[in-house]
């Protein structure tokens, strides 16, 4: 059973994980360094206990304790019991939902073993924004993408925005870091899976027209919003999709675009009755 701590003093150390939360700079370095994560919310706290991560401890508003009873009585960690103000002093804001956790990072799996197995993969270059990376990753859950393959300079998918805009859902969507770009992509290649670049260009094909969810296996391809995929990652693609615009709109968000894309990369896939991805052969 986790200990019910009452903390009244702002600089108290235990609550070092929980410091400074709305400096970027700060925690995009210092959480991948330090192995932890910052979980906030009941929901997207139970997801990450449910996922396997560790829970180091947990930060709670009065109210909030009764209602995550079962979790403090289920874990080891610490419970820090404190007041919105002082969370507020702590953290750098408002804590709306009265409840953070601190959460230990695991050890990501190489591109290659999530290869092995996945049949359509999220290809992301240069994705920097928090709010875009927990777009992608909820889009890329509900909808039946196996894997999310990041180049090395994309944004944290465990950075607490990150977490929150995705309800959870960069704990159920495997990832991995790419570690040399763009020629790793090979690798992919070599994996049997065919390359897509999403791009509003208009030398590309429809989505309708390319008809990826009859390919066997696909890796989609997106770019940063604004810039999207670099000229380099354009060359190394097997061919270029779009989606059909309409009203003189020329691109769209890269979540909603990725949403877009994920359902027709994944519409007429045979699934099992739980809706996932059969094995691979």
């Amino acid at each position: 059973m986790a200990d019910l701590i009452t903390v009244e003093d702002p600089d108290d150390p235990r609550l070092h994980d929980y410091t400074g939360l709305t400096d970027v700079e700060l925690r995009r370095t210092r959480e991948p360094v330090e192995g932890l994560f910052i979980a906030e919310g009941e929901k997207v706290i139970r997801r990450a206990k449910d996922a396997g991560y560790e829970m180091r401890s947990m930060l709670l508003s009065a109210k909030w304790v009764d209602v995550m009873r079962d979790v403090i009585d289920e874990l080891p960690a610490p419970v820090y019991a404190v007041s919105p103000e002082l969370a507020e002093q702590v953290t750098g804001y408002h804590v709306h939902r009265g409840a953070l956790a601190s959460m230990q990072r695991t050890p990501l799996p190489t591109a290659a073993e999530l290869l092995r197995t996945a049949r359509r993969v999220v290809i992301l270059e240069s994705v920097n924004d928090h709010t875009n990376i927990g777009a992608i990753f909820r889009s890329a859950a509900a909808l039946g993408m196996d894997a999310v393959l990041l180049s090395p300079d994309c944004a944290d998918p465990l950075y607490r925005r990150s977490v929150k805009v995705s309800m959870g859902a960069v704990f159920s969507v495997p990832y991995a870091r790419l570690t040399s770009w763009p020629r790793d992509l090979e690798s992919v290649r070599a994996a049997g899976f065919t390359l897509l670049a999403l791009t509003p260009d208009e030398k590309a094909r429809s989505l309708d027209e390319a008809a990826p969810h009859r390919m066997d296996r696909v890796a989609l391809m997106l770019g940063a919003e604004g810039a999207g995929l670099s000229t380099q990652a354009l060359v190394a693609a097997d061919e270029w999709v779009r989606i059909p615009m309409s009203h003189g709109v020329d691109s769209l968000n890269v979540g909603a675009a990725a949403a877009v894309a994920f359902y027709a990369v994944a519409t007429g896939r045979p699934t099992g009755q739980d809706g996932a991805s059969p094995p691979a052969p």
